[in-house]
């Protein structure tokens, strides 16, 4: 037994850290299949009670069918050279944009909302591919208007004219979560890229009060709120949802009741499987579990930002922003999913990455994470290069 669990350990260090170098992060690599494997493991149990027809497995089958798709999708995004992203910035904008008034014209709706496209057995939620394609849009933008975005208002006002477009598409939906992470995305890579500090504080502002009174006139936003400052005033009404969760996490403890062993979801926690996938983790692998999610969360974003940061040292900056909004992005949609389910943050219907039930989000996060590693596949290319030419 000993012999085997030291073949194992050997195995991981030498995977972790190979002999000779390697060409690709293998640690990111290893954190995306571990945060799927954790994602399909809790869809599994939390779903158990939601599939129609009586089938226990539905929706854990088409999860994995979603990930084999993405396991597909992220191997030919890795075959894609950075410079095409930067090349197709602005069509994949456009290509957003079109897919988003489709959404409008011909999309489904669920649970009030309209914010899918219908293909069978598979549904596109065009917000998820949108945030990745203004993420490409944006950064190409700071490379091409990097003295622009510097100098004067005109160039900041610009990247949020798109995003104001984009943000009145998706809040017809409604999409309320969507707009608010791509304004966080796009305010953090204009202040990466050197915007005034005094333009920042102007736009925030305005954006404040727009939030206030998109909150305050929308009826059903003023409930998520109202009830997220008080759920127990209405734990059968607007707050049933965030109760519900609030107990999941109390009855979880810190090594939590056991895998399958949820009461919440067995039809108490609506949406188990999906926006509050997290409270069902919670309340069966405990503090401990948590921890453990939330680490490997902080840990993807991080490195996505470690490989900015390289990526702008080495004055490849169009790589460098990019890799640097996937990991605002990533760090942003898990504190709101996370803060959500935990009662400090109102719903806003955002997946947890990587984890969360939606075949959509899961395309365009496994995209982002093979975008990361092509980024830093083409720098260590170029410092194998290098130090090859100074040994001639």
């Amino acid at each position: 037994m000993t012999g085997v669990f030291n073949t194992v350990i050997k195995a991981v260090w030498r995977w972790f850290v190979p002999e000779r170098p390697s060409f690709y992060d293998r640690s990111l690599l290893a954190l995306m299949f571990s945060l799927m494997a954790i994602g399909l493991m809790m869809v599994a149990s939390a779903s158990i009670k939601e599939g129609p027809g009586g089938d226990m497995f539905y929706f854990t089958k088409r999860h994995l069918i979603f990930l084999v798709i993405c396991i597909v999708l992220g191997v030919a995004t890795l075959y894609v050279p950075i410079e095409r992203w930067k090349e197709w910035s602005g069509r994949l904008l456009i290509g957003a944009l079109s897919l988003l008034f489709a959404v409008l014209a011909v999309g489904r709706t669920v649970n009030g909302a309209k914010r899918w496209i219908g293909f069978g057995f598979f549904n596109i939620q065009p917000a998820e591919l949108a945030k990745l394609a203004l993420i490409a849009f944006i950064a190409s933008y700071l490379v091409r208007r990097s003295d622009e975005v510097r100098g004067n208002l005109i160039g900041f006002i610009k990247p949020l004219a798109v995003v104001f477009l984009l943000a009145i598409m998706l809040l017809a939906q409604p999409d309320l979560g969507s707009v608010i992470v791509l304004f966080v995305c796009t305010f953090g890579l204009l202040f990466i890229g050197g915007a005034k500090v005094v333009q920042f504080i102007a736009i925030i502002a305005a954006g404040i009060v727009a939030l206030v009174g998109l909150v305050v006139f929308e009826p059903y936003r003023m409930r998520r709120v109202t009830s997220f400052l008080d759920p127990w005033a209405d734990p059968f009404g607007s707050g049933y949802q965030l109760t519900q969760s609030l107990m999941a996490f109390g009855r979880g403890g810190f090594w939590g009741q056991g895998l399958g062993n949820s009461v919440q979801k067995l039809s108490y926690l609506p949406e188990a499987h999906t926006d509050f996938v997290f409270a069902i983790l919670g309340e069966e692998l405990g503090y401990f579990g948590v921890l453990v999610v939330l680490l490997l969360q902080l840990l993807l974003a991080m490195k996505a930002l470690q490989i900015g940061r390289m990526a702008l040292l080495r004055n490849k900056f169009f790589e460098g922003y990019f890799a640097c909004g996937i990991g605002i992005w990533f760090s942003f949609q898990t504190v709101v999913n996370v803060g959500a389910a935990a009662g400090m943050l109102p719903t806003k219907g955002l997946t947890l990455p990587l984890v969360s039930y939606g075949g959509s989000s899961l395309i365009a996060i496994t995209m982002a994470v093979a975008i990361l590693l092509r980024i830093d596949f083409e720098r260590r290319l170029d410092t194998s290069h290098v130090i090859q030419r100074e040994a001639a």
